[in-house]
């Protein structure tokens, strides 16, 4: 069922529904966003998770389509940087495989981290292709799953679900997000821009304010 909210002068309607799994949602342009994008607090800490998420899970980054000719397009400049046990692997599967979901992944070594993740001296998980990228070495960051964490997204046939993603190795970084007071909203804003454009973000600020003072955030009071 579908519920109006407008945003004053502006008179745009945006459109709130509840779906099947009981996850309240709110249209902005081709996206339902999860209100717990709004409302969720989260600030990585790799102080705190070591970049676990480079280690855990059953199996590597999602990627898109026109990631794959990024990676092999910078796979030599980060070549250099992997570890040996990840060139094996490499060798062996390829820049990507697909997994038992049938999704196009990043390699992972003995189900464990991603191919792509590096160390430091502190035992702190880093993606090589963003160490590139900082390094000015590249002009793509990383897949944009990665980037887009803790928002996940799905494709759906009218629209792309926005959701937030719920990890217990997370929990410093929601720590450290209620800390600062910063949404996921906030967090993801460069890769919400990357991902949807930076009209779309602003329309999604826009809405968060007004929804934020309509009284359905767990946090209107603050």
């Amino acid at each position: 069922m579908f519920t109006n909210l407008t945003l004053g002068e502006r008179g745009t309607e945006v459109f709130r529904s509840v779906l099947p799994n009981f996850v309240r949602m709110i249209a902005i342009g081709e996206a339902l966003v999860s209100e717990d994008v709004f409302d969720e607090l989260f600030v990585c800490d790799l102080s705190k998770c070591k970049g676990a998420c480079c280690v855990k899970g059953e199996s590597g980054a999602p990627l898109a389509e026109d990631e794959l000719q990024r990676i092999e397009d910078v796979y030599d400049v980060i070549r250099p940087h992997l570890r040996p046990e990840a060139l094996e692997v490499i060798d062996q599967t390829g820049l990507f495989v697909v997994d038992t979901d049938g999704d196009v992944v990043t390699p992972i070594i003995n189900g464990r981290e991603c191919v792509y993740a590096t160390f430091d001296d502190n035992g702190t998980a880093k993606c090589a292709f963003e160490q590139a990228y900082q390094r000015g070495e590249t002009d793509w960051q990383k897949p944009i799953s990665c980037h887009l964490y803790p928002v996940r997204l799905k494709e759906l046939q009218d629209f792309t679900a926005v959701n937030v993603h719920r990890w217990d190795i997370c929990e410093g970084a929601r720590s450290c997000g209620a800390s600062a007071n910063v949404t996921v909203l906030e967090f993801c804003k460069s890769s919400l821009i990357r991902r949807f454009g930076g009209a779309w973000y602003d329309e999604a600020v826009a809405i968060w304010q007004v929804w934020k003072q309509s009284g359905r955030s767990k946090r209107s009071a603050q």
